[in-house]
């Protein structure tokens, strides 16, 4: 595969639609809100006492807490370098991966596929990027239970968002938003119908989660269990073409 510095690509229909920011538009009101009101309480505790020991305890403390949310929130900008996509599958999450194996997805695709889940925990990023270029054929939201998001059950019983993508080869392949523990709010961007590629951003989900893909059985698996993952940037396998066949 032929890979270039993002300066020579071309213009054409793979145009970047990158969401240019350091700091998650998910997270811009509660790191407002919050630091406003830390700043407020910061000023009655400093004017309430003599000693200064009650402030020291509340900014350290808080300052701290603060700080660990502005790092749940952070989004770095990531260009997939290599331009011949094709058949490619790109993690959508940072995280690490803890399921791996084939399973028969009953829900949607009727068929035996190779589940990889991505555990989220609360210091990755947690933006999560389209894996595979295509049509985004389905989105739909499920309410659900809050398990641990590690837990086998979380993937059928937890509040999650579903999404198919149809690849330009005509294969359909499943991305799972699930929530966790802690993740009370899945945001996800596709829309029924829209063109979808890599590095583009498809949600977003808050304090802890998982992201699970279903990808054909002959696909050709590039990661392992326990594995770090980037999202954006690390290969989870590649689809076979047509050509191939």
């Amino acid at each position: 595969m032929k890979i270039k510095k993002v300066t020579d690509l071309p213009m054409g229909r793979r145009i970047k639609k990158l969401k240019k920011i350091r700091i998650h538009r998910e997270g811009t009101d509660t790191l407002v809100y919050s630091a406003m009101a830390l700043i407020a309480i910061g000023i009655i505790l400093w004017r309430s006492f003599e000693s200064p020991i009650p402030f020291y305890i509340f900014a350290v403390i808080f300052g701290v807490t603060w700080g660990v949310v502005l790092n749940f929130f952070r989004c770095p900008i990531r260009i997939f370098e290599m331009t011949d996509t094709e058949g490619l599958v790109v993690a959508p999450a940072d995280g690490k991966i803890v399921v791996l194996e084939k399973v028969f997805e009953e829900k949607y695709l009727k068929e035996e596929r190779i589940m990889v889940s991505i555990f989220m925990s609360l210091f990755n990023v947690h933006a999560n990027w389209f894996p595979v270029d295509g049509k985004v054929k389905l989105v739909e939201h499920h309410n659900g239970h809050f398990h641990k998001a590690w837990l086998p059950k979380a993937s059928d019983e937890n509040e999650m968002t579903d999404i198919i993508i149809t690849t330009d080869d005509g294969v359909d392949i499943l991305c799972r938003q699930v929530a966790g523990a802690m993740a009370r709010r899945i945001v996800t961007y596709a829309k029924e119908g829209d063109d979808c590629y890599i590095d583009e951003h498809l949600g977003f989900i808050k304090f802890g989660s998982r992201v699970d893909l279903f990808l054909p059985v002959d696909t050709k698996i590039c990661v392992e269990m326990r594995q770090t993952t980037t999202g954006n940037q690390t290969i989870i396998g590649m689809l076979k073409r047509h050509d191939e066949i």
